[in-house]
């Protein structure tokens, strides 16, 4: 258990929890800077597989170096069971928030663009002398008196 070891002991596992979380993130960046063509010209994944496997690829090293940092470095893994249920399940609350928030975002979005559409379009006014809107049928020609 974490509390029984030595500061030395300590120290050595901080040094190699922070040496892997950096290695971890040279590694991202680098994937990164691959999958958008910036290190090696003429390679992009930004359709298909390729990018499919990216996305993948920063997901599983994010969510590692997350429950790496919250079981490690904040102790839960020295803690029961029960009270890392109880963190981590609002936790998944908190994640599924965010999908549904970008999720309505994007439809906000797509109905603004509909929107400016709609609105950049250009109405023909009608000839003068003739009527306008919608008439009741069997009332066209009259006039009020």
């Amino acid at each position: 258990m974490a509390g029984h070891q030595s500061y030395e002991e300590q120290k050595a596992l901080v040094v190699k929890g922070l040496l892997l979380l950096g290695t971890i993130t040279i590694v991202e960046v680098i994937v990164a800077l691959i999958a958008k063509g910036h290190m090696i010209p003429g390679v992009k994944f930004t359709h298909g597989f390729g990018h499919y496997l990216y996305m993948l690829l920063m997901i599983g090293f994010s969510i590692y170096k997350a429950y790496f940092i919250i079981f490690f470095f904040m102790h839960m893994a020295y803690e029961v069971r029960g009270l890392a249920v109880s963190v981590l399940l609002p936790t998944t609350l908190l994640v599924w928030a965010i999908i549904a928030f970008f999720q309505e975002g994007s439809s906000w979005g797509a109905r603004r663009e509909l929107i400016k559409e709609k609105d950049e379009q250009i109405v023909k006014p009608a000839p003068a002398g003739q009527p306008q809107g919608y008439l009741i049928p069997g009332t066209a020609g009259q006039t009020k008196g």
